[in-house]
């Protein structure tokens, strides 16, 4: 069984249409550009409009928890344009309990291609394989279809919802869960 160890290399992946490799400082502008969208921020615990030293200071937090084997964040970018479109990571990994926590952001424009799926299943692949993780975790909202259908795509299956879980924006959120596990097969 293998176990979920610190990499000393960044796991930069590919797909046929993205290329996912560390998220940096120099993705500042573009991903803060992104966060200021109210359809990136709706369904998620990110504050409308953040500012700009809130996504640096998030930006660094990503990069030491790579650093320290806590979590892998990935700029995710067009391979046709090279541009930035997003960001998908493991917000934190468990160790002792190998597993890890998925979250992710896409720019509007490339909504509705499937893209996020390829994504999520490149670093599904990634967290089983060189992260050792046995269970990845996820939540959506409700109200968010469409990031349920991305991870049942990727194999991701609902097991419930956590009532009042999550408080921001000034309310209580409930929080849909979902979890694969090692040879969960994606659809």
């Amino acid at each position: 069984m293998p176990t979920l160890q610190e990499s000393p290399v960044f796991p930069t992946l590919a797909t046929d249409r993205l290329a996912l490799r560390a998220l940096g400082p120099d993705d500042l502008d573009a991903y803060h550009a992104l966060m200021q969208l109210p359809e990136t921020t709706r369904f998620s615990n990110w504050p409308d409009s953040p500012g700009r030293d809130h996504m640096e200071g998030y930006i660094k937090r990503r990069i030491e928890n790579f650093a320290s084997g806590q979590g892998c964040s990935w700029a995710i970018d067009d391979r046709p344009s090279g541009r930035f479109i997003g960001c998908i990571r493991f917000n934190y990994f468990i160790k002792d309990w190998k597993c890890g926590e998925v979250g992710y952001e896409l720019h509007p424009d490339f909504w509705n291609r499937g893209l996020m799926t390829e994504a999520l299943r490149a670093i599904v692949a990634c967290g089983h394989t060189v992260f050792g993780l046995h269970r990845i975790d996820a939540w959506t909202l409700p109200g968010n279809p469409a990031s349920d259908h991305v991870l049942q795509k990727a194999g991701f299956r609902y097991e419930g919802t956590l009532r009042g879980r999550g408080w921001w924006k000034g309310s209580f959120h409930d929080f849909r869960i979902f979890g694969r596990i090692v040879g969960d097969p994606a659809r």
